[in-house]
C-alpha cells in the first residue's frame, strides 16, 4: 500500500459512506420513492472555498462511475434488515449529475441537490468527503500519514493511563469520522489502528466500505433528514416525528434502534416519545447541546415510563473526543448503557491541520420547507424563517 496520505480517488465505491444514508435509503424506497427533496451545503466556519471548485467538480463527476461489485453486494447481503428488493436496487444504482448543482455565489461555494429522494440521498456524505480532502490537498501538502498514527496512539496512551481497567473494559467507541475526514488514507489507518490496538472496545465504524475490509460492524440507523422530510410528508406538523418513529419501527421491525432526538429539541422529542416508542428502540443518539444535561432528561424520562434506563443505550456522537468521552462515560456508567461516536477528531485531528466545519442539510421536502432546529442554538438551517417560527409555535420551543 502506497504510504502516501491522499489516494488517487477521493471516495473509493458506493460503500464508501456511512450506513445510515443506506439504511435511510432502504425506507424511503419501501415508503416515499417518489418524494423530492432539495439540499443545501453550508461551510459553517465561512472559509473560501471557491480556489478549489474545479477541482471539486471534477472528483463529483467521477462518483458517476461507481457501481457496486458482486463481492460488496453479498456483503450487504448478509446484514439481516437490508431486504433483497434493496439490494436489487443498489445494483442498477449510479449517482446522477443531474441532481447536482455547483457554483459561486456571493463569494462562497455554493451547492444544491434537487430530485427524488431516493436518487440524491447517497451524495451527501461522499461530496461532504470530497469537499474536505481536495481543500487539504492544497492546504496540506507536506502532511504526513505517520503524522496521523502518532496522534492517533498519544489519544490511545492517554486513554490508557486515564482509565481505570474497570473503565476501559466498559468504554465503547466508533468510527463516525467519514464526512470531514482529512483523507480516505488517514480514515483507513485510523480504523486499523483502532481494530488492532483498542480489541473489544473499538465496536465498529459508521463506513460501510470499511467496515467490509475490516470485518467489522457497520454503524448506524436514521439522521436528521429522516425526521426533517416528515415534517412534509405526514399527516399535520405536530405529527411529524411520532409519524417518523412509526415508518421506522414498521420497516426495521425492533432492529436498528436508535432514535435521534434533536431534529427539534430533547424536550419536543419527549413529548412524542411515548411508551410505545421507549419500548420499542433500544436507545437514543446525542448530536446536540448540552451532553450530560441531555442524559439526565433520556433517564429522567425512561425512569418516569417505568423502564429500566439500564436496559437502554445513549449514544454520543457531537464534537467529541476522547476526554469528553471519558467524562461522559464516568458520569453515566452504572445508570445508562453509553457509546461513543466520534468523527473529525479520530480522522482529521493532526498536528497543524485545522479541521473543516461542513454539513449538507435537506432544505426542502416536496417543495416544501423543513427544518432542523436542535437543541444547540446556530445550528439551525432553513431557509424560510417563517417556516422555523411555524414549526417552534407548533412544538412549544422556547429558545
Amino acid at each position: 500500500m502506497s504510504n502516501s496520505i491522499f489516494a488517487d480517488r477521493i471516495v473509493q465505491n458506493l460503500l464508501d459512506t456511512d450506513f445510515y444514508k443506506l439504511t435511510m435509503m432502504q425506507a424511503v424506497l419501501h415508503n416515499y420513492p417518489n418524494a423530492e427533496v432539495e439540499w443545501e451545503f453550508r461551510c459553517r466556519n465561512a472559509e473560501d472555498l471557491t480556489p478549489y471548485l474545479a477541482e471539486i467538480r471534477y472528483q463529483i463527476e467521477r462518483l458517476s462511475e461507481l457501481s457496486l461489485t458482486v463481492d460488496q453486494l453479498a456483503f450487504l447481503e448478509r446484514i439481516p434488515f437490508i431486504k433483497p428488493d434493496f439490494i436489487r436496487f443498489l445494483s442498477l444504482f449510479r449517482f446522477n449529475m443531474r441532481y447536482v448543482h455547483t457554483s459561486i455565489e456571493d463569494g462562497q461555494l455554493n451547492i444544491r441537490l434537487r430530485g427524488p429522494w431516493l436518487h440524491v440521498i447517497l451524495f451527501e456524505v461522499p461530496l461532504l468527503a470530497i469537499i474536505s480532502e481536495v481543500r487539504n490537498r492544497y492546504r496540506y501538502r507536506e502532511v504526513l500519514l505517520e503524522q496521523a498514527a502518532e496522534r492517533l496512539y498519544e489519544k490511545l496512551d492517554w486513554l490508557r493511563a486515564e482509565a481505570t481497567d474497570d473503565e476501559l473494559a466498559g468504554f465503547q467507541l466508533a468510527d463516525f469520522g467519514t464526512r470531514r475526514r482529512f483523507s480516505y488514507r488517514v480514515q483507513e489507518q485510523a480504523v486499523r489502528i483502532l481494530k488492532r490496538d483498542f480489541p473489544g472496545r473499538f465496536v465498529g465504524t459508521s463506513n460501510v466500505h470499511l467496515a467490509r475490509e475490516f470485518e467489522l460492524k457497520p454503524i448506524g440507523t436514521m439522521a436528521h433528514e429522516w425526521l426533517m422530510a416528515h415534517q412534509q410528508l405526514g399527516p399535520r406538523l405536530i405529527d411529524s416525528q411520532i409519524a417518523a418513529l412509526d415508518c421506522w419501527v414498521r420497516e426495521y421491525r425492533g432492529q436498528l434502534g436508535i432514535a435521534l432526538t434533536d431534529c427539534i429539541t430533547m424536550d419536543a422529542f419527549l413529548g412524542d416519545f411515548d411508551l410505545y416508542f421507549a419500548k420499542l428502540f433500544d436507545g437514543l443518539r446525542h448530536d446536540s447541546g448540552d451532553p450530560l444535561a441531555w442524559a439526565e432528561k433520556a433517564i429522567a424520562h425512561y425512569e418516569k415510563l417505568g423502564i429500566d434506563p439500564m436496559s437502554k443505550t445513549l449514544v454520543f456522537s457531537d464534537g467529541l473526543d476522547l476526554q469528553k468521552s471519558l467524562r461522559l462515560y464516568r458520569a453515566l456508567s452504572g445508570r445508562i448503557h453509553v457509546s461513543f461516536g466520534i468523527g473529525t477528531n479520530l480522522t482529521c485531528d493532526i498536528p497543524g491541520v485545522e479541521p473543516m466545519n461542513i454539513v449538507i442539510k435537506m432544505i426542502a421536502c416536496n417543495g416544501q420547507p423543513v427544518a432542523k432546529i436542535s437543541d444547540t442554538p446556530g445550528k439551525t438551517q432553513c431557509r424560510d424563517e417563517n417556516f422555523v417560527s411555524y414549526l417552534k409555535h407548533v412544538f412549544r420551543v422556547t429558545q
